[in-house]
């Protein structure tokens, strides 16, 4: 392109470009590029041009070239499929007409913050230090399937889609919505992508991609109702997946990520009403935050996951939970088990014993052996409801007595109480002697014992027997001592067993 087939505008870029100085067509610092469509001739610039400066464009000695424009309309296709660029990229504030086509490009960085685009195609770019969208208005997909940036990903504060976009069509599958307006799938991400206060319409597809650092998504919006807002299946994070405060219609998909610090989600909120709201089966996590959140609206699928700590209020969790094959060392904050055994009925397949095993070896983690035993004695509990009813009444004495091991003082209560009874009963009336004077003489209390502890003997069950209702008190405390006996010696070998 020859120089005196430039318009004004074009020239002042032309001419900073060899020395990397910078270009402002603005009129105030606030100006808004959605605007730009407004914006006259003498800050417009052809993207031919551009492509034309970036490709072939003049140099200096001792000068970094750079391309830097603030603030200009710039009109046409900025074309650099397959590209090698080799000089800086600084578009801040402009509006495009056409979305850039960076297909396979090599560029050194890439920065369009503060501007607007109907869209960006980028898959398999590669950026020797960052990309920068912060602060975008972008309505059209942003395509970065496939990249490989050095550097990071930023994100920050960007608009991408328009309302209803990625919607899934009603009574249809999610996978059946849009393209979606945001593609970073089978990405690698050198160091961060930060991505806070983003707001997409539809869904961020990230599956595959491979993060050298965190993800930063605290206070995004993704908009995707009956849809799936984060398709982020087999993703890799070097250290955090951070998502404070996010709001996300649709599902949040984390199928098979691997997140070696903190998935953080504290005061996020999670809605797909009807569907999965949270899916982060067959995970590996350090830390799982879902602190001081509100309910979540939706199904969660905790499936096959490891996690090593998980941080979660009892009122997080919606009505129905998939939770099979999940492990997890630690729970805070650290509650009565009584206020944690409520989720293990939400299960969507029913009782799982695994489930109950797991929660009792999360409190004796903690040293909490108390709530170890209330969490056993729920899972037999729960054990014995399904099972038939014939089957039930040896389960029902081990409850009712010793609290199938679980409880050994309340044996020694129901022993307290029918020794008593026994003691009075015939403390108040002698039964008669078998063989009168050679029997020794009557000790209400011990010939109580007597009935009641078949392994002790104290010789007055054989000297005496008693007549009418106490003969039959007699064979009730026998056979009481007999069950007692019985159920507390299968109760305390389950509790051994377990040790």
């Amino acid at each position: 392109m020859e120089i005196t087939e430039l318009t004004p505008a074009e020239r002042r870029v032309w001419e900073a470009f060899p020395r990397g100085e910078g270009v402002d067509f603005r009129e105030g610092p606030d100006e808004d590029a959605s605007a730009g469509d407004a914006w006259g001739p003498e800050r417009t610039v052809r993207a031919d041009v551009l492509a034309a400066l970036l490709l072939s464009g003049p140099t200096e000695t001792g000068q970094v070239a750079e391309l830097n424009v603030r603030g200009a309309r710039i009109t046409g296709k900025l074309n650099l499929k397959y590209a090698v660029v080799d000089h800086p990229i600084r578009l801040r504030g402009c509006r495009f007409e056409r979305k850039p086509q960076l297909f396979g490009a090599r560029l050194r960085a890439l920065v369009l913050n503060d501007s607007a685009l109907p869209g960006l195609t980028a898959s398999t770019v590669t950026v020797d230090i960052d990309l920068r969208l912060s602060c975008c208005r972008i309505t059209g997909p942003v395509r970065l399937a496939g990249a490989r940036i050095s550097g990071g990903l930023f994100l920050r504060r960007a608009v991408i889609g328009t309302p209803g976009t990625g919607e899934a069509p009603p009574g249809e599958n999610p996978e059946a919505a849009e393209e979606p307006p945001l593609q970073i799938n089978h990405a690698d991400i050198g160091t961060d992508i930060i991505a806070m206060e983003l707001t997409v319409h539809g869904q961020i597809r990230m599956n595959g991609t491979t993060v050298g650092g965190q993800i930063n998504l605290d206070r995004a919006r993704l908009d995707a109702p009956g849809g799936i807002a984060l398709h982020a299946e087999t993703l890799s994070v070097g250290t955090d997946l951070r998502c404070n405060r996010l709001e996300a219609d649709g599902m949040f998909n984390l199928t098979g990520a691997r997140i070696p610090g903190q998935l953080i989600l504290s005061r996020a909120r999670l809605a797909n009403p009807g569907g999965v709201a949270l899916r982060a089966s067959s995970c590996a996590v350090g830390e799982f935050w879902l602190r001081l959140c509100p309910p979540i609206d939706g199904i969660v699928n905790l499936r096959r996951s490891q996690l090593d700590m998980v941080y979660a209020e009892p009122g997080v969790w919606p009505p129905v939970v998939r939770t099979e094959g999940l492990t997890y060392r630690v729970l805070h904050p650290h509650l009565p088990a009584e206020e944690r055994l409520p989720l293990l009925e939400r299960e969507e397949t029913g009782y799982l014993p695994y489930a109950y095993e797991q929660l009792a070896a999360a409190y004796r983690t903690v040293g909490d052996e108390a709530g170890a035993r209330t969490v056993q004695l729920a899972k037999l509990r729960r054990h014995r409801r399904t099972l038939p009813r014939h089957t039930r009444l040896w389960g029902l004495l081990q409850d009712g007595t010793v609290g199938y091991g679980f409880r050994p003082l309340r044996a020694a209560g129901w022993l307290l109480l029918l020794v008593l009874t026994g003691w009075v009963a015939y403390g108040l009336h002698h039964p008669r002697p078998l063989k009168p004077g050679e029997a020794p003489d009557f000790n209400p209390l011990f010939y109580t014992i007597d009935l009641l502890l078949p392994i002790i003997g104290f010789g007055q069950e054989e000297a005496f027997a008693p007549a009418g209702w106490y003969q039959w008190l007699s064979y009730l405390l026998i056979v009481t001592g007999w069950i007692l006996a019985t159920t507390t010696a299968a109760g305390v070998s389950r509790s051994l067993r377990r040790q």
